[in-house]
C-alpha cells in the first residue's frame, strides 16, 4: 500500500465504501492505493471477497492491517456473481453511515473523488433520497488513457431510468435516506445490476439525481474485467444483438417486477409510470408507439432514443 498522505478534509458525517472483489489480480493493489489516497479524513471499508483463488483474499488483509483512515471490514461474498455479492453488501444492516459508495476492484480513484459527490450531496436534503453519479474516465491495463464514456446531456429522471441506466456504480455515492432506500428494496428483491437499480429506486421514490461530467475515475478496460465500456463499436453490436434475442426484454421485466414488489417505496408518480410501462408493453403496434411516446421514457442520445421505439416496434422492450 502507498505510504503518501494526501491534505484531509474533514466533513460532517461517516462514509462507507462497499468493495467487492472477486480475482482482482494485479489490479487490486493500485484500487485500494487510490481509497487511502482520498482526501476525506476517515473512510470504513466493508470489502466483500467472492471466493478469489488469485490471493486477493491476501491483499485485502494486508490492506486492512495498513489501513489508517478508519475501520476495514472483510466479509465472506455469496459466491452468486457480482450482482448478489454486492446486493450481500447493500443489504448488510451492520452499515450505516452518512454517505455511501461503491468500488470496483480494479480502477482507478482520482484523490477527491468522495470529497466532490459529499461537496454535492451536502446541498440536498438530508430527508430526500440523494446519488451523486458521474461520467468516466477510460484507462487501459497500464493506466494510459484510451477515452472517456459516452457525455449524457439530458436531466436524470425516473422516465429515463426506465429504459437506460446512465452511470457505473463506481461513480456513485448515495446519502443515508438513499442507501436506506435502496437496502430495503434490495432486502425484498434481486436485481439486473446494482447502478441501475440504484438509478430506478432514488427517481422513482422523488429523489435527486445528480450526473457530472467531469471523471472522477479511471475505469479500467481489460480482458477480464465483468463489465467495461459500452460505446466501442463492438461493444454496440453485442447490444443490438443482446436487444434482437430478447435480453433487453428479459432486463426490462426484471426491473419491473422488482420495482413492483418495492410500490410502496416509490412515489404516486413512479408508481403511474410503471404501471403505463407494463401496459404499454403488452398492447398491439400501434398502441404500443403511441404509448410510448404518450409515457415520455427517454434515453440520452438521439440513437439510443430511436432505439427503444425500434425495440418497441420489434417486441424486444
Amino acid at each position: 500500500m502507498s505510504s503518501e498522505t494526501p491534505p484531509q478534509t474533514s466533513i460532517d458525517g461517516s462514509v462507507a465504501v462497499l468493495l467487492c472483489d472477486y480475482n482482482g489480480g494485479r489490479f487490486f493493489v493500485p484500487q485500494l492505493d487510490s481509497l487511502q489516497a482520498q482526501t476525506i479524513d476517515r473512510i470504513d471499508i466493508w470489502a466483500s471477497d467472492d471466493g478469489s483463488s488469485d490471493g486477493s483474499a491476501s491483499v485485502l488483509l494486508s490492506a486492512r492491517d495498513n489501513w489508517q483512515k478508519g475501520d476495514f471490514h472483510i466479509l465472506e461474498g455469496p459466491r452468486k456473481g457480482f450482482s448478489e455479492n454486492f446486493r450481500s453488501l447493500i443489504t448488510n444492516y451492520d452499515i450505516d453511515a452518512d454517505y455511501v459508495a461503491f468500488c470496483d476492484q480494479d480502477d482507478l480513484w482520482e484523490k477527491d473523488k468522495l470529497e466532490a459527490a459529499i461537496n454535492w450531496l451536502t446541498t440536498q436534503p438530508s430527508d430526500r433520497p440523494a446519488l451523486y453519479c458521474s461520467r468516466t474516465r477510460l484507462i487501459d491495463e497500464d493506466d494510459r488513457p484510451i477515452g472517456y464514456s459516452p457525455l449524457f446531456p439530458r436531466p436524470p429522471s425516473f422516465r429515463n431510468a426506465l429504459v437506460q441506466s446512465i452511470a457505473g456504480a463506481n461513480t456513485m455515492v448515495l446519502n443515508r435516506a438513499a442507501h436506506r432506500l435502496v437496502r430495503e428494496a434490495s432486502r425484498r428483491t434481486g436485481f439486473v445490476s446494482h447502478d441501475w437499480w440504484c438509478y430506478l429506486l432514488v427517481t422513482g421514490a422523488g429523489g435527486k439525481v445528480y450526473y457530472s461530467a467531469r471523471p472522477k475515475i479511471g475505469y479500467r478496460q481489460h480482458g477480464t474485467n465483468l463489465v467495461g465500456s459500452n460505446d466501442s463499436p463492438l461493444a454496440r453490436l453485442r447490444r443490438y444483438i443482446f436487444l434482437w434475442h430478447g435480453g433487453f426484454a428479459e432486463w426490462t421485466e426484471k426491473n419491473l417486477d422488482g420495482l413492483n414488489a418495492c410500490r410502496d417505496l416509490l412515489d404516486g408518480e413512479g408508481r403511474d409510470l410503471i404501471d403505463g410501462f407494463a401496459r404499454v408493453r403488452r398492447r398491439g403496434l400501434v398502441r404500443r408507439l403511441a404509448g410510448m411516446r404518450k409515457l415520455g421514457l427517454y434515453r440520452q442520445t438521439r440513437g439510443g432514443h430511436l432505439g427503444i421505439f425500434i425495440a418497441s416496434a420489434l417486441g424486444r422492450l
